[in-house]
């Protein structure tokens, strides 16, 4: 299907990130927030290296069960900030924005955001 002028529309769910370089880029970013979710993930990159020890050490399974729920807990954690941070600055900008088709996109994609996060 071909837009106004000829070129086919962008696949892409369009959002309040802005474009640069082919890579989306969000609009707004807390540098607290930032700051703590590289240290989260930089905790959970050291969570994840111990569950290898306690694979490779054969250890009691519970154990290592016990462990993988923290790790996933810790990633929820960096998942619903940032979520909230999309929500803010990105997802308001782009539901806001009076352009044609660009809010609908945005409730595209946090539907699917949601669904792949109910898993």
């Amino acid at each position: 299907m071909e837009g106004k002028h000829g070129a086919a529309p962008a696949r892409a769910a369009t959002c309040g990130c802005s474009a640069r370089s082919g890579r989306r880029k969000a609009l707004g970013v807390d540098s607290e927030i930032k700051s703590s979710n590289l240290k989260r993930l930089r905790r959970i990159e050291g969570q994840v290296r111990g569950l290898q020890r306690l694979v490779n050490e054969d250890c009691y399974c519970a154990d290592i069960l016990v462990q993988i729920s923290s790790v996933q807990e810790a990633l929820r954690a960096v998942s619903r900030a940032l979520m909230r941070n999309h929500l803010r600055h990105c997802a308001s900008e782009a539901i806001r924005d009076s352009a044609q088709g660009r809010a609908e996109a945005m409730y595209e994609e946090l539907l699917n955001l949601m669904d792949r996060h109910s898993r």
